[in-house]
């Protein structure tokens, strides 16, 4: 079994932060899907909505019709990797995994819809759960915490006993500690300093890092220019305990994983 798996990005929505707009059909984004598979991704991730901070709800047809075209063109291809939706909503998720997809990456745990868990039991899924505070619209208004890493991880325990308790098995959950989502650069360096005390939970953690702009605080860099702060907080992550990588860019974060994990072998945390 790999150490770790990539989960590369397939964003279908006109204002994501890094490349909204730039897959404008189904087709475009089906072709992307392919490249990213084809560099590595074990798992490829389609969202409809996007999630930056400030970012506004769309409707469920508007979500149904940016995404599952887009999920049964990637699963007609017959990929060597799994399709996950990236949604907190039931209908979209069901339509999506009547389409193909077999993994659910919920950024509000279930807490939106919480039947989605039901879904997710029901059709032998696997899933996401990811911390945020508050909503995309306000995650970043002066997000506090008393300690961040004990509340996410308190936070991800509560929320893993709810799947668990929906039907959901434990081993088919994986536990995302939301590094941006209501969180200030200090929060998510925190966050990765003590990863560990996350993984501890005994559940594979999700890592999604890629271009943020806590990376552009820290290189200046553009949004377009954060693959080497995003290969670093990867390898970081993996050191630590992450062993799934949300990414936009495949191969070079394939390249330091790889790297990270002959160089700390069957030792890592």
């Amino acid at each position: 079994m790999a150490p770790f798996e990539i989960m590369g990005v397939v964003n279908v929505t006109p204002d994501s932060f890094s490349d909204g707009g730039r897959l404008a059909d189904a087709a475009a984004a089906v072709r992307h899907a392919h490249r990213l598979v084809e560099e590595g991704a074990a798992i490829v991730d389609v969202g409809g909505e996007s999630t930056r901070p400030g970012a506004a709800p769309v409707s469920v047809q508007e979500e149904l019709r940016r995404v599952v075209g887009v999920v049964e063109g990637i699963a007609a291809l017959g990929l060597p990797a799994r399709i996950s939706v990236d949604t907190m909503k039931l209908e979209v998720a069901r339509a999506a995994v009547d389409a193909g997809a077999s993994y659910v990456n919920d950024v509000t745990a279930f807490r939106h819809e919480p039947e989605l868990a039901g879904l997710v039991a029901d059709r032998g899924l696997d899933c996401c759960l990811m911390h945020m505070l508050g909503e995309p619209r306000t995650m970043q208004d002066e997000p506090r915490y008393d300690d961040v890493v004990s509340d996410v991880k308190a936070f991800l325990e509560e929320r893993l006993a709810a799947a668990v308790a929906a039907g959901i098995p434990e081993r088919s959950v994986h536990l995302d500690p939301g590094i941006g989502f209501g969180k200030t650069l200090e929060h998510n360096l925190e966050l990765l300093r003590r990863l560990g005390e996350i993984a501890a939970i005994g559940r594979p953690v999700v890592l999604g890092t890629s271009r943020k702009s806590f990376i552009g605080r820290i290189t200046g860099r553009d949004v377009g220019a954060r693959v080497h702060g995003t290969v670093a907080t990867c390898v970081i992550g993996f050191e630590r305990g992450a062993r799934v990588f949300r990414v936009h860019d495949v191969a070079p974060v394939l390249d330091g994983l790889s790297v990270a994990a002959a160089t700390f072998g069957p030792d890592v945390r």
